[in-house]
C-alpha cells in the first residue's frame, strides 16, 4: 500500500478542533489569574468578616475591573483594528446613565411612596409621578419628566438601552465615518468631536439629565436598603470580574482566526485588504460598534459602585487616558490593556488620593495631587520612545524560547519549519 507524504506540498493539517479556551493558553491563563484575583479579595473583604480589604477599597477594585474591560475594548479598536478612537468613554458614560436613571427612580419612588404612606387619601399614580419628578428635578428647577426618562421605571428596558444607546450612536458615527473612508488623525478627531459635543450637551440643564449635577446616590440599590454596602460592593465586584472574563474571551475569539487575521490586516494595510476583495468598512463598523456595546456595559456597571456621573466623566480627556492606559500595557495585546488599565488607575488612585507621600526638596514640596499628571504624561512619552510593546511586552521577553535549529532533511530550505515542531510550511 502506498504512503502518503505527510510533508508534501499537499498536505493539510487536520483542524484542531479542541474547544476555543483550549486551543488559547493565553486565555486560559488569563480566567485562572482573574479567579484567584477575585476569590482573594472576596475573602479577605468586610463582607466576609475578615476585614483586611476595606469596602472602598473592594469598590476601587470593583471598578479597576469595569475599566480594564473597556480598554480592552479599546485596544481591539485600536491596537488590532488599527483605529484610534478618541470617543469610546463617552458609550461608557452613556451605559452609566441609562443604568442611573432607572436607580434614582426607582430608589426615589420608595421614599417617595413611603412618605406618601401616612396621607387620608391615597396618592394617585399620577401624583406620585409628579412628587418623584420633584425630588429628582427640583435641583435644576424643574418638576417634569423629560422624554429620556420614558423608560425609567422598567429595570428590563433601561438595561436594554445601556446596550442598545451606545450600539445605536456608535453604529451611525461608524457608517457616515467609515463609507466616507476618514481614517487616521482625522478619524480621531471626529470621534473626539462627537465626545465634546455629547458632554457639552449633558451640561445642560434642559438636557434632562440634571445638567453638571449629574445622577446622584447611585450606590443606593432600591429593594436593597437594609443590605450593607459591604455586601453590594463584593457583589458587584464580582458582577465585574465575571463581565471582564466574558468580554476577555469574547474579544479573544473576535481577533483570533480568519477575522482576527482581516482585522489586523486591515490596521497594517488597509490598501490591500480591501484589494483581496474584503469589505473593509464592514469590518471596522462591526468592531467599532461591538466595542461601543461593551465599553456601556462597563460602564453600567461602573458608576453605581461609584455612586456618581456626571457630564465630566464623558470629557475628551476621560478618553486620552483610556489611550495612554492601553499604550502603556501594551497595545494589540488583550491582557496588556488589562495590565496597563489596572497599573495605572490604581498607581492614579495612590497618588491622587494622598497615598503617595510628598517630597520635600528644601526649596519645593513636590505634591502628587498636583504632579501626578505631568507623571504620567511623562511615562506615555516614555513608553512610546523605549518601549513600544508596553508593561506587556515583558511577558513577550519571559516566554520566548531560542529558536531551534531548523536545518536539517525536514525543511525545503534553510530556517523552514520542522514537523516534529507541530507546524508545517
Amino acid at each position: 500500500m502506498a504512503t502518503t507524504d505527510m510533508a508534501g506540498p499537499g498536505f493539510r493539517p487536520a483542524p484542531d478542533r479542541r474547544p476555543f479556551i483550549l486551543r488559547n493558553p493565553s486565555v486560559m491563563y488569563f480566567l485562572a489569574a482573574l479567579a484567584v484575583f477575585t476569590l482573594g479579595v472576596t475573602l479577605l473583604s468586610e463582607a466576609t468578616g475578615v476585614g483586611f480589604l476595606s469596602t472602598s477599597f473592594v469598590k476601587t477594585l470593583g471598578k479597576t475591573l469595569c475599566l480594564c474591560l473597556v480598554a480592552v475594548a479599546m485596544d481591539v479598536v485600536w491596537g488590532y483594528c488599527g483605529i484610534l478612537s478618541l470617543g469610546h468613554m463617552a458609550f461608557f458614560g452613556i451605559g452609566g446613565y441609562a443604568i442611573g436613571m432607572w436607580l434614582m427612580y426607582a430608589r426615589t419612588e420608595i421614599i417617595v411612596a413611603e412618605s406618601l404612606a401616612a396621607s387620608v387619601i391615597p396618592p394617585t399614580p399620577d401624583e406620585v409621578r409628579d412628587a418623584i419628578g420633584s425630588q429628582i428635578f427640583g435641583v435644576v428647577g424643574a418638576s417634569e419628566f423629560p422624554w429620556v426618562w420614558g423608560f425609567a421605571s422598567s429595570l428590563p428596558l433601561q438595561l436594554l438601552m445601556v446596550v442598545a444607546v451606545p450600539g445605536l450612536l456608535a453604529l451611525v458615527f461608524g457608517w457616515l465615518a467609515f463609507r466616507t473612508r476618514v481614517a487616521g488623525v482625522y478619524l480621531s478627531i471626529l470621534t473626539q468631536a462627537m465626545t465634546l459635543a455629547l458632554a457639552l450637551y449633558l451640561f445642560q440643564n434642559d438636557s434632562g439629565l440634571r445638567g453638571n449635577n449629574g445622577l446622584s446616590g447611585l450606590q443606593n440599590i432600591p429593594g436593597y436598603g437594609e443590605t450593607s454596602q459591604d455586601v453590594i460592593s463584593i457583589a458587584f465586584f464580582w458582577a465585574s470580574a465575571l463581565a471582564l472574563a466574558l468580554g476577555y474571551v469574547l474579544f479573544a475569539w473576535v481577533v483570533s482566526g480568519k477575522m482576527g487575521s482581516v482585522v489586523r490586516g486591515i490596521r497594517d494595510n488597509e490598501a490591500r485588504v480591501r484589494f483581496l476583495g474584503y469589505h473593509v468598512e464592514s469590518y471596522k463598523l462591526f468592531i467599532f460598534t461591538l466595542t461601543a456595546v461593551v465599553a456601556g456595559i462597563a460602564g453600567a456597571l461602573y458608576y453605581p459602585q461609584a455612586g456618581i456621573i456626571n457630564p465630566a466623566e464623558l470629557a475628551p480627556i476621560a478618553s486620552i487616558y483610556l489611550a495612554v492606559w492601553v499604550a502603556v500595557g501594551g497595545r494589540g495585546r488583550l491582557y496588556g490593556a488589562v495590565i496597563g488599565a489596572a497599573f495605572v488607575s490604581l498607581l492614579s488612585s495612590w497618588f491622587t488620593g494622598g497615598g503617595a507621600p510628598a517630597i520635600n526638596l528644601g526649596f519645593y514640596r513636590i505634591q502628587w495631587t498636583d504632579w501626578w499628571l505631568i507623571l504620567l504624561g511623562l511615562s506615555f512619552v516614555g513608553v512610546t520612545l523605549f518601549a513600544p510593546k508596553g508593561i506587556g511586552g515583558l511577558f513577550d521577553l519571559i516566554a520566548e524560547r531560542r529558536t531551534p535549529d531548523r536545518t536539517g532533511d525536514y525543511g525545503p530550505n534553510d530556517g523552514a519549519w520542522r514537523k516534529e515542531e507541530g507546524r508545517e510550511e
